[in-house]
């Protein structure tokens, strides 16, 4: 399977040869505020990274952007917030991959909306990695020695992630897959539980975004055994990325953060907020917060946005087949 992060670097190429050009307009809202929907509830990564950029984008827009906090089933309560909203720039959905790709293959059932069809793709904002962390006694020192671990102990190992059929949940199957290994699934509620009890050695390991574990990370209340994307994480140049253990070999999963309207809204609407979007994440002071947090800002724009999450929902349909993840 090609890894995760291969498709946002054609995604990128194809707007650095000019397919992301856009023009501004007039507001979106008139004086109304625009309500930037977050399927997630406050304090987390989705969250923290959604009120470093939007109000930034509020700037370049000169419109008025509040945030609306509208968690539970994994995002797709606020997701489908969004996708029955009018097409109108008034409401806009701040997402990730488990509501728009994870979620329809893994619940199909309780999903009531479809990504490619109630959806305008407008722009990715960041990309930051996932990162595989363990209890500090956790007998395995390396990411090598925990696969000669888990290999010697089948089904004995535990890992939480934040529910079944999330990102994290997929992201730690495709771990497994690629190791040949065999661990006990153990979902939570919130990434920051699984964190807690990881610490607490309540349970083993964990897939986490490496900006909610790294505080954990430096002061060594968990160990930290690789990040996910393709190479070191710059912030962390002390932690591993997986990919450098032979057994994780091609292991490459970085989480996207973007934006998206109702179906529908017209083009230079759409545009405008393009233009924004790579304006936002451009500004300095921005790059440098997002780096704070581990993301690194990215615009993937319009039409090639699109063709990414179409590219994504393939490649995680081969995971969640293989390991026979299903949330209902």
């Amino acid at each position: 399977m090609p890894p995760f992060s291969a498709v946002l670097r054609k995604a990128v190429l194809a707007c650095t040869l000019g397919a992301c050009a856009a023009s501004a307009q007039g507001p979106l809202c008139g004086n109304r505020p625009v309500t930037v929907v977050v399927p997630f509830a406050p304090g987390g990564g989705v969250d923290s990274t959604a009120r470093l950029v939007v109000p930034k984008l509020a700037e370049q827009l000169r419109q008025p952007m509040v945030i609306e906090n509208v968690p539970g089933a994994a995002g797709t309560i606020g997701t489908q917030r969004v996708a029955r909203a009018q097409p109108d720039g008034c409401t806009l959905l701040f997402a990730v991959a488990s509501p728009l790709n994870v979620a329809p293959l893994v619940s199909p059932a309780a999903v009531r909306y479809d990504t490619f069809k109630d959806f305008t793709p407008l722009s990715t904002v960041a990309v930051g990695p996932f990162v595989l962390v363990g209890r500090p006694t956790l007998q395995a020192a390396t990411a090598a020695d925990l696969v000669k671990l888990a290999r010697s102990q089948p089904g004995k190992l535990t890992f939480g992630t934040d529910g079944v059929g999330t990102s994290l949940h997929v992201t730690a199957e495709l771990i497994k897959q690629r190791a040949g290994i065999d661990m006990l699934h153990i979902p939570y509620k919130s990434g920051p539980q699984v964190l807690t009890d990881v610490a607490g050695g309540q349970v083993d390991l964990a897939v986490l975004p490496l900006t909610l574990a790294q505080p954990f990370i430096r002061d060594g209340k968990v160990r930290a055994y690789g990040v996910t994307g393709a190479a070191r994480w710059p912030g962390m140049p002390d932690v591993p990325a997986l990919a450098e253990t032979p057994e994780f070999k091609g292991v490459d999963v970085e989480s996207w953060l973007g934006l998206l309207a109702p179906a529908g809204m017209p083009a230079p609407m759409a545009a405008a907020i393009v233009k924004g979007v790579e304006a936002a994440v451009r500004d300095p002071e921005v790059t440098r917060k997002l780096g704070d947090i581990a993301n690194k800002p990215l615009a993937i724009s319009g039409t090639q946005f699109g063709e990414y999450l179409a590219r994504e929902r393939k490649l995680l349909q081969d995971v969640v087949t293989r390991g026979g993840i299903r949330a209902e």
